[in-house]
């Protein structure tokens, strides 16, 4: 009496379907290459050869992140493409604030059963978003694991690094009393926030993916799923030619928890509440979810994605400069005497 032979695609694992994603998603890596990259994608590693002669002394930084809960909104609505810009995007715009060119990137996808179409979709984006930060897609992992995810679903992560020289490196320790604070639009919530803006949406507004958010226009996908706006390119821009003290990216934690990461000691933040317009998402989901104004400011972005600390005697030309790399830009506030026990971020 002969056995049952069990294949490994029996069990959900799908070797064909793994094959051909990478297939699918060839052109998309090698859309992001740089001159620094060795070999295509297939090996055990990803290689780039680093060019020490642009560097002093260069120092690398790394950074990793996800996309959260904002994954949700994208199985609910079917798109895909673009919550790989929001991977990439939340990796470099954390190493640039260290004034690091981010010079290649690497992805890790998880999923209960491998989709190649839709998991082309995801690398779209992720391909996208290396070109807008210009650093090169060399590697990745794709898990498909029967059972461990819902149907339909997936996860994904994203490793960055990126090179500075070390007299350059941008740690805050320069920023000092007096220094002004410019700010950077975001695109939206970019990726943080998402379980509070789904409470909101879904369950205080009662409004569904495809529905109107009102005061928008749009739909709650359109505007939900925004893709995370890429700084890298203007701020390298900015660091040929200005001094800048200190970067904040305002990720999760808002203003109020991210602006103190960078600040030296003695120093506190001074931030004028009506120095920019709040985009009407924010004050949606406020009013909707009588949410408190610290709350806001402390969990979301509220419309500013980075904060610079540059020169007062600067200032005007930054913001010059940064309109020319069609950047929106405010001028939030200045650095001030922080006495013992003070707040660090002063919201007037």
């Amino acid at each position: 009496m002969s056995e049952e032979r069990i294949t490994y695609k029996d069990s959900g694992v799908d070797i064909d379907a793994g094959n051909t994603f990478v297939k699918m998603i060839k052109p998309l890596v090698k859309a992001t290459s740089r001159p620094e990259v060795m070999a295509d994608i297939g090996g055990f590693g990803g290689l780039f050869s680093l060019n020490t002669a642009k560097y002093k002394n260069p120092v690398l930084v790394s950074g990793t992140d996800g996309v959260g809960t904002k994954l949700k909104l994208a199985f609910m609505a079917d798109r895909h493409d673009t919550v790989g810009i929001d991977l990439v995007a939340m990796c470099v715009n954390d190493i640039i604030v260290q004034g690091a060119e981010p010079l290649f990137f690497l992805d890790y996808l998880a999923t209960g059963k491998l989709d190649p179409a839709k998991a082309a979709d995801i690398v779209k984006g992720i391909s996208a978003g290396c070109v807008q930060a210009g650093c090169a897609l060399i590697g990745g992992e794709t898990a498909e694991m029967p059972g461990f995810y819902a149907d339909g679903e997936y996860d994904i992560a994203g490793f960055t690094v990126g090179v500075v020289d070390r007299d350059n490196l941008i740690d805050g320790s320069s920023i000092t009393v007096g220094n002004r604070l410019i700010g950077l639009a975001s695109s939206g919530l970019h990726s943080n926030g998402y379980s509070l803006a789904r409470k909101v949406i879904f369950e205080k507004m009662g409004l569904k993916i495809d529905s109107v958010l009102p005061g928008t226009g749009l739909s709650v996908a359109d505007e939900l799923l925004r893709p995370t706006r890429i700084y890298v390119k203007s701020i390298l821009n900015l660091l040929r030619d200005f001094t800048i003290n200190g970067i904040a990216h305002i990720t999760g934690g808002g203003l109020l928890e991210n602006i103190p990461r960078v600040l030296p000691q003695g120093c506190k933040a001074v931030i004028r509440k009506e120095s920019w317009p709040v985009p009407p998402i924010f004050d949606i989901l406020k009013d909707a979810g009588n949410i408190e104004e610290n709350e806001m400011f402390r969990t979301l972005n509220c419309g500013i994605g980075m904060v610079l600390v540059v020169p007062e005697e600067q200032t005007d030309d930054i913001l010059i400069r940064l309109s020319g790399l069609q950047e929106t830009a405010f001028i939030l506030g200045d650095i001030a005497k922080c006495e013992q026990d003070s707040t660090l971020v002063e919201m007037i």
